[in-house]
């Protein structure tokens, strides 16, 4: 596949995410975290005509100026923006417009990607292929929290699963030895500058688990009090949970006295043998010293992380999201991908359900802010 075939390749799924949606759902936001689906698919088609086109194609005649204004995201460099707590106010664009315009961009990238192409354009065409697949995931989740808050729980689509094949054959715990191992990326395919550089860390022994915590488990914390003992929480934890009235996981709903969740295939009863998702730092955290144990650090789960299966849930690790040693971020936009928000947020390891096929490494960072959990967050134990 070459590269005008991987450009239209990854754009046609964010369109193909969408095809279950009503023109209503395209612009709804619920909350500050969760960007209406029509805004995705405008950004990242305005990060390709910014930074490529309007950069390095001459004569490229720009869409619409006031777009800039509109789907610029948080770069600072590039100039004002929409509030972020806005995006559902946007009634206009409408969603067929916004279709003509990545249709406009498309056909501009489309021919610009016949030319040669020198290494600094490369690297930011692929960087937009990554930027675009992570809006995939959050297309997906951003869709699931539209949803699963909507009082009549529409389904997604009926065939739209969320277990993945991660899950391991093997149980109980691997233990690691002592010792000083390495992280970070290491190769001359793509990673996000957060991924690097790659150093040396030390660890003590430790054992993790080889198995995802499941719904089955997690609903014996709640029977057990969970939610209602502060003995398992951080004091910020505890003050989430009352201040919220947190009682469950994300989308977890009880009715008639029985347990049912919204999944992507509408409310369904709790499937007992599932892997939790749709929990937050705060009750991975809490969980985890319920049972004992703790979160896994990031440095052990990329080591250990080559014995067991992953890729099913965004594993909280109890590390905070920092640099690497030697991190520096690039001048300009660009710069400011990632390194602006190295602060207050804890990382995630692995990957999703959602996460499209082939942004996922072990060595990728996602990282959020310890309440968030609109994502599909999971659950590794260590100790």
């Amino acid at each position: 596949m070459n590269l005008a075939e991987k450009y239209l390749s990854i754009r046609k799924y964010s369109e193909q995410i969408c095809e279950p949606l009503q023109t209503e759902d395209y612009v709804v936001q619920p909350v500050v975290d969760v960007s209406p689906p029509k805004w995705h698919l405008g950004h990242t088609t305005w990060f390709f005509e910014t930074f490529i086109l309007k950069a390095f194609a001459p004569g490229y005649q720009v869409y619409n100026e006031d777009y800039n204004f509109v789907f610029n995201s948080y770069y600072e460099t590039i100039g004002n923006r929409v509030i972020r707590t806005d995006r559902g106010n946007l009634s206009r664009p409408g969603v067929s417009e916004v279709y003509q315009y990545r249709k406009y961009v498309d056909e501009a990238m489309a021919e610009f990607l016949t030319q040669e192409l020198d290494a600094e354009v490369y690297e930011l065409i692929i960087l937009g292929f990554n930027h675009e697949q992570q809006h995939q995931e959050l297309l997906l989740t951003d869709i699931k929290f539209i949803l699963g808050n909507n009082p009549l729980f529409p389904a997604y689509h009926a065939e739209k699963t969320e277990s993945g094949a991660a899950s391991s054959e093997n149980e109980g715990f691997l233990t690691i030895s002592e010792g000083i191992y390495e992280i970070g990326y290491s190769g001359s395919d793509f990673c996000f500058d957060n991924e690097l550089n790659r150093h040396k860390v030390y660890l003590n022994q430790f054992s993790i688990s080889q198995t995802l915590v499941t719904n089955q488990e997690f609903m014996a914390f709640m029977d057990d009090g969970g939610y209602q003992n502060f003995n398992y929480w951080h004091a910020e934890g505890w003050d989430w949970v009352n201040s919220n009235h947190i009682v469950s996981p994300m989308y977890w709903h009880k009715i008639d006295g029985k347990w049912f969740n919204y999944t992507l295939q509408g409310l369904k009863a709790i499937d007992l043998n599932a892997t939790l998702t749709h929990v937050s730092y705060y009750e991975a955290y809490a969980f985890s010293c319920w049972k004992g144990m703790r979160l896994p650090t990031e440095s052990e789960w990329e080591v250990a992380a080559q014995q067991f299966n992953w890729g099913e849930r965004w594993e909280w690790t109890e590390s905070a999201y920092l640099p690497y040693p030697g991190f520096s971020k690039a001048p300009g936009a660009i710069g400011e991908y990632n390194g602006k928000f190295m602060v207050n947020q804890k990382v995630l390891r692995g990957a999703s359900v959602a996460t499209p096929e082939g942004h996922s490494r072990i060595t990728y960072r996602n990282f959020f802010h310890p309440h968030l959990r609109w994502q599909y967050t999971g659950i590794r134990l260590a100790r």
